[in-house]
């Protein structure tokens, strides 16, 4: 889930080029068994500030490792039934049922009222998407995006997935953003500051005249779900705040096939494209290194969603 940098969109000429997503109606909020541990907002829906460090001591690092390794395994098995006629609520539904297998609670469940454990943005959906009675067409791309919390930690990751048979732009559009995030992660050597992630995903968006959205952010994730930790996709050459050893964030870019500005529908959550243009966004959550960033959402093999949607990209 992303952290959200405010910033007022501007006017587009872009035109969509497809029918719109419009809301459907929501189930119930799904409960959560007693004997499952919760994170501080789970009653109240609100987080207390943010007070924890940015960086993890080892304790709270290999929990994270089997807790990223769970959020994974949740996400592969969420893509895999990403499919035409799926409703995003039957999706919600497995993945709250898979967290709760886990031994966790899925972390997006009243994190400041969202009422779903899981997020599900459908084409011109950026972030956030709340799941709903709408079936997944032949053609859609939806971005689902898994939080974990367990062992007293948050595991974040998310991927965006083709559904039936997709379009050229759409598929070069998920393409090149799990592209940018491969680029941003690779950046970060030793000595690694902000900065280096905007610059990666920028340049490669702007190769392939894709938008970046600045509305929202990666994030510090660890014991909070958001820490003070701020990660622009966009470059920004102030950003020159150090990635310290042991630092746990979020890279999570979105980019689209128009214009990267955004608009809010009227449940406060659901951000879209102004101009009705698709979009896509891939995530891990990571751990600065001696060497570099390494990612702690994959599962106990090393596999992740990512290369489920790598696969389906190749065989188009």
């Amino acid at each position: 889930m992303a952290k959200r940098k405010r910033r007022s969109p501007r006017p587009s000429l872009v035109e969509a080029s497809h029918p719109p997503v419009v809301p459907g109606l929501l189930s119930p909020i799904r409960r959560v068994p007693a004997a499952i541990k919760r994170p501080p907002y789970a009653l109240t829906g609100q987080p207390p500030p943010s007070s924890s460090s940015l960086v993890r001591t080892p304790e709270e690092l290999s929990a994270m490792r089997r807790t990223g390794a769970a959020a994974a395994e949740i996400l592969l098995r969420a893509g895999e039934a990403a499919r035409p006629g799926v409703t995003t609520d039957e999706i919600d539904r497995l993945v709250h049922e898979l967290s709760i297998e886990a031994g966790g609670y899925p972390s997006p469940l009243n994190y400041r009222g969202f009422p779903k454990s899981v997020c599900t943005s459908v084409n011109e959906v950026i972030c956030h998407g709340i799941p709903d009675s709408r079936p997944l067409g032949d053609g859609d791309i939806v971005n689902i995006d898994v939080t974990l919390y367990r062992e007293g930690v948050h595991g974040d990751t998310s991927a965006t997935f083709l559904v039936g048979d997709v379009a050229a732009e759409s598929i070069m559009l998920v393409e090149v953003t799990l592209e940018s995030l491969d680029r941003a992660i690779a950046a970060l050597g030793p000595g690694a500051m902000v900065r280096d992630i905007g610059r990666a995903i920028e340049s490669h968006a702007m190769k392939h005249r894709l938008g970046v959205v600045r509305e929202f952010i990666g994030h510090g994730v660890g014991t909070e779900f958001h820490s003070g930790l701020q990660i622009p996709h966009y470059h920004d050459r102030r950003l020159t705040i150090p990635l310290e050893y042991g630092t746990t964030f979020t890279i999570e870019p979105m980019l689209t096939l128009g214009s990267p500005d955004a608009a809010m529908w009227d449940d406060e959550w659901t951000a879209v494209t102004i101009d009705g243009s698709r979009t896509a966004q891939f995530e891990h959550t990571l751990v600065m290194g001696e060497n570099g960033a390494e990612r702690l959402t994959v599962t106990e093999s090393g596999e992740c969603a990512h290369d489920l949607v790598r696969a389906a990209v190749v065989s188009r």
